[in-house]
């Protein structure tokens, strides 16, 4: 069941919160609506085609610890839309040699972390650059950071979000000193880079450089003139030729300053039931994307049972 203009439930926000309580909701035969202001699905799931080529400007990876969502990354992998790709990152620090730090299996994406929202919306109807100003009638998920959900509702104890500037650099060859990706320590402007390349499994000699929440809060204003400090910065610790060409992207809410206690909220306002989804719903750990998808699986689950 697709969604229907005979909706119980309106669900704000088509990532991957929004996208799995819509796809809870459907297998339960609950009537929702899910709408997004923007005019694509994916949320800081992104994967924009830069030059021809789907680049991952949100979210990095994807780890897989929650059972639940476990089923769902298997069946990503048997038909190819996502496989395991690395447990080791590099370190880097500028003025020091590189060195590298093990951790769960992170998963990558052959066509974009967008593609994986892409196909649990296959046969659901989303209602693109729908600005929503107030509350709907009837049941409403806010799937989406917390500052953005309090300009519609009441969030429970928000928590606030940093800033992120993403920059895609694209060289004319691959030559860095770390495989796959690399946090980086101790330095104003970078915090971590990813091998795009490795992460699609083309091989395409291009780097995705997020920067420090502090550098970001400079530039808000101002994004592309960040692309030069941004690939100063990079330089700095990964050395060689400078890019060819660069991309800038500012995300306002990228990054969850903190984690609720509780996988999702749901409130009682104005004669309503308001349900919280995202990733910043994480009662496990730090915020990440699986917690996003336990988020909007677990707010479907509370309507459902309250219906």
């Amino acid at each position: 069941m697709s969604s229907t203009n005979a909706a119980r439930v309106t669900i704000v926000g088509a990532g991957l919160a929004g996208a799995a309580c819509a796809v809870a909701l459907r297998d339960a035969g609950v009537p929702f609506r899910l709408v997004e202001r923007g005019r694509s699905i994916g949320g800081r799931m992104a994967s924009p085609t830069v030059r021809g080529r789907r680049v991952d400007i949100g979210a990095g990876y994807f780890t897989v610890r929650d059972n639940g969502f476990a089923a769902v990354a298997q069946a990503w992998a048997r038909t190819n839309l996502a496989r395991e790709w690395t447990d080791t990152f590099g370190v880097l620090r500028a003025g020091t040699d590189p060195d590298t730090t093990t951790g769960p299996t992170r998963w990558a994406t052959p066509g974009g972390l967008r593609s994986l929202v892409r196909a649990l919306l296959a046969d659901i109807r989303v209602e693109l650059e729908t600005e929503m100003t107030e509350l709907p009638s009837g049941t409403v998920v806010l799937a989406m950071p917390d500052p953005q959900a309090a300009r519609l509702g009441p969030v429970p104890d928000p928590v606030g979000c940093s800033p992120v500037l993403t920059t895609v650099l694209e060289f004319e060859e691959r030559a860095w000193p770390f495989v796959d990706a690399a946090f980086v320590n101790d330095h104003p402007i970078v915090e971590f880079i990813a091998d795009d390349g490795a992460r699609r499994g083309d091989g395409a000699p291009v780097l995705v450089a997020h920067s420090t929440p502090d550098f970001a809060r400079s530039y808000l204003t101002n994004s592309e003139a960040a692309a030069a400090p941004m690939i100063s910065g990079v330089r700095e610790v990964i050395g060689g030729r400078p890019p060819v060409r660069t991309h800038v992207h500012r995300w306002t809410f990228a990054k969850p300053a903190g984690q609720h206690a509780m996988s999702f909220g749901l409130v009682e306002t104005g004669g309503r039931l308001v349900g919280f989804a995202g990733d910043q719903w994480c009662p496990d750990g730090p915020p990440r994307v699986e917690s996003a998808w336990r988020s909007g699986t677990d707010v479907a689950a509370a309507i459902i049972a309250a219906q």
